[in-house]
């Protein structure tokens, strides 16, 4: 699994649709994908939310990014990230 960190921002329909049972059913849609959700933040400033989750692989992240665009209205940036001692390891070698 590779982790990847999605961040969000709200169209103005998405902001009247905000609900609980939105988020549920966009839990839903990532563990159906086979993802796991590690935290979801709401933020203030240039993005509104910010999700990290584990993805099989890349294809199934692009999927979710645009699945979860489609079920929310919430346009999707989803960046790969690696842990800072996984990189840590990494650049060391």
């Amino acid at each position: 699994m590779q982790t990847y960190v999605m961040i969000g921002k709200y169209s103005s329909e998405a902001v009247r649709d905000i609900s609980s049972n939105r988020t549920d059913r966009s839990i839903h849609l990532i563990k159906e994908l086979g993802g796991k959700v590690h935290s979801m933040y709401t933020l203030l400033g240039g993005y509104d939310v910010v999700v990290t989750v584990d993805f099989p692989d890349l294809k199934t992240a692009m999927k979710a990014s645009l699945g979860l665009t489609i079920l929310t209205g919430i346009g999707f940036s989803t960046y790969p990230a690696i842990s800072v001692s996984d990189f840590d390891s990494m650049i060391a070698k």
